[in-house]
């Protein structure tokens, strides 16, 4: 049996790799890069809605606390990280993963999307659209099928009861 203290060094160590992580990828995909586009002047195109941009807080922080809490169900209840190379070792189906089976590629692409607007920048809106699209691509020719080998019928019958990106009841 595994003692309290080494669970929770455990616990610690995937905890930093989470957080290692999410300042890397996530970190970079919303940040350095929006700020990168943004910086060099090269808008392929802007527009202009004044003081309704500020909307674009909204999906932003809705984002980010999707993505953080996602997360932390990986890291807490799943034993890894959101790191394909470091996933969780238990299957997490708690959180906002009961209601979409993507929810912390929804986090990323609800940030993008809010920068777009708070930027006023049509280029970022398009760089959020083709990242949801490459997501969408790597879920289902990577990530659906290796779930389906890791935790067989434990995800079969998840995937058939929770949608991949609009939970039921919304349009």
């Amino acid at each position: 049996m595994i003692s309290e203290s080494a669970m929770s060094s455990t616990r610690a160590i995937t905890a930093i790799k989470t957080l290692i992580f999410t300042l890397s990828v996530p970190g970079s995909v919303t940040v350095l890069v929006p700020y990168l586009m943004l910086s060099s002047g090269h808008e392929l195109y802007s527009w202009q809605i004044g003081p309704l941009r500020f909307l674009g807080i909204l999906p932003l922080i809705l984002g980010a606390a999707f993505y953080l809490k996602c997360a932390w169900d990986f890291t807490f209840t799943g034993g890894g990280t959101p790191a394909p190379i470091d996933p969780p070792r238990i299957f997490v189906a708690k959180g906002l993963y009961r209601i979409a089976r993507n929810p912390m590629y929804v986090g990323i692409t609800l940030i993008l999307t809010g920068e777009s607007i708070v930027f006023e920048s049509a280029t970022l809106l398009a760089y959020a659209a083709i990242l949801w699209l490459g997501f969408h691509l790597f879920v289902i020719y990577y990530e659906e099928p290796t779930l389906k080998k890791k935790f067989g019928k434990t995800y079969d019958d998840y995937f058939r009861a929770v949608p991949r990106w609009i939970p039921k009841g919304l349009p």
